[in-house]
């Protein structure tokens, strides 16, 4: 038997393609880590071993017809539950929300049937995608938290129970979980991938992720899913044709980079701060260390103001109706919301563009940003997903941004470097990213 675990997921498309595995072989891996892991880390909000045999069924029916095959043929992916599907609910980590289904799949899931991916399951959300955390815990220490809110999306990876995965970032819900977790986590430039048929949070803010074992991993599904779509505005045109062939090329000199530590240096722990000092150090040559821009501070409060406000709009009859089956952190966020004035908010969306044309200068004398992706290794206990101290600030830009396992904190565990690139530059940035992985597995 194969051992799928090794593979990339263009290599599992390809034994799959050519008939040196089938998908129901596939999935039965897949549901045997399932059987023995998920007890513990508790990925997954939805799983019906028996639907997606019946899939992957059909997927090796397909196969065998002759038809054409999509990049994905037969290879099962993990989604967030805030993901709209017909036949799973989508519960979205609330128990208002319980047993509930979307009446049509989002525009995405649409995408992933297109390229032949079979939908496994749905993975844990913390509560409508904010900071009340679900049941899931870190696979590298059951008694820490996987981070959020694409908590089940990133452990689901992390403990091999699925290839790839689908979450969502607003704040750090992405790149924050892949750091805990230990996996690649890629959140692509605003406006590239659909939300059409997610729940929305807030309309600025809310980007699609994608978690994967290597850079390669999450720039094929990226490739699937990047397209303009009439229902979501927000989404552009944008060729990703070569997007997995640019990745593997990599840049065509060694990239410069600069290291942002930013004013939340401090509330690193020592080991993890060794740890970048020994990265930074190991790259001397090609990184500079740079004091953080003035108008950072500002964006920290604008995104806040940004996304208390979509809150409270968007999940006001939640509020209204339900408020006492939400979490303290929601009541309190769509509290805050509500008393945020226009003035404010306008405010808010203004600076996006400003902060933003101030910010694309340094792609004028280097390759990328460097800084961490959380604030340490995975914390203890479970009543928190951590902080998106390192995060926020790419969300409000809308740049791509990607969590590399590249290091190490303390007991071991793993800790994600965070790269930053520039808005709608996603095919040299993740060349950029496979350059920075490759340097450092070797």
């Amino acid at each position: 038997m194969i051992d799928i675990f090794s593979l990339s997921v263009e290599e599992l498309a390809l034994q799959i393609k050519e008939v040196q595995i089938t998908s129901v072989e596939v999935c039965n891996q897949y549901i045997d880590r399932i059987n023995k892991f998920e007890k513990d880390v508790k990925a997954w909000a939805h799983f019906d071993k028996k639907l997606l045999l019946e899939k992957a069924a059909e997927s090796d029916d397909h196969r065998r017809s002759g038809k054409p095959l999509g990049p994905l043929h037969g290879v099962p992916v993990a989604i967030k539950d805030i993901i709209g599907t017909v036949d799973m609910p989508t519960e979205c980590g609330t128990v208002i929300r319980k047993g509930k289904s979307y009446s049509q799949n989002a525009e995405i899931v649409d995408l992933l049937h297109a390229a032949g991916a079979l939908i496994m399951g749905k993975t844990a959300t913390s509560e409508l995608a904010y900071l009340g955390p679900p049941e899931t815990t870190n696979p590298h220490d059951y008694s820490r938290t996987p981070g959020g809110s694409s908590s089940g999306s990133a452990a689901a990876v992390a403990s091999f129970m699925a290839p790839v995965s689908i979450g969502s970032q607003t704040g750090g819900s992405v790149i924050r979980p892949a750091s805990y977790c230990g996996v690649v986590g890629y959140k692509p430039s605003y406006g590239l991938i659909s939300r059409n048929g997610v729940l929305k949070t807030s309309f600025s803010l809310d980007h699609i992720g994608l978690f994967g074992r290597s850079v390669e991993d999450v720039a094929l599904l990226a490739k699937v899913l990047i397209k303009k779509d009439p229902n979501d505005s927000a989404t552009i045109y944008y060729s990703p044709e070569n997007m997995l062939a640019e990745t593997k090329k990599g840049p065509l000199f060694e990239p410069k980079f600069i290291f942002y530590k930013t004013d939340h240096w401090k509330i690193i722990d020592k080991k993890s701060r060794e740890s970048f000092e020994y990265f930074i150090k190991s790259f001397s040559k090609n990184i500079e260390v740079f004091d953080t821009p003035s108008y950072f501070k500002d964006i920290h409060k604008y995104h806040q103001i940004i996304h208390e406000t979509d809150l409270a709009n968007n999940f006001s009859l939640y509020y209204k109706k339900f408020k006492n089956k939400l979490s303290k952190y929601m009541q309190t966020a769509i509290a805050n919301g509500n008393k945020h004035s226009a003035k404010e908010y306008a405010e808010a969306i203004d600076f996006m563009k400003t902060s933003y044309e101030s910010y694309k200068e340094v792609f004028e004398g280097y390759h990328g940003v460097l800084s961490p992706s959380s604030p340490g290794v995975a914390p203890k206990g479970l009543k928190s997903t951590g902080t998106a101290e390192f995060n926020r600030v790419w969300s409000y830009l809308g740049t791509p941004c990607i969590s590399l396992p590249l290091l190490e904190g303390e007991n071991n565990l793993p800790l994600g470097v965070q790269l930053i690139g520039d808005r709608y530059d996603d095919h040299r940035f993740l060349g950029v990213a496979k350059w920075l992985e490759k340097e450092c597995q070797e």
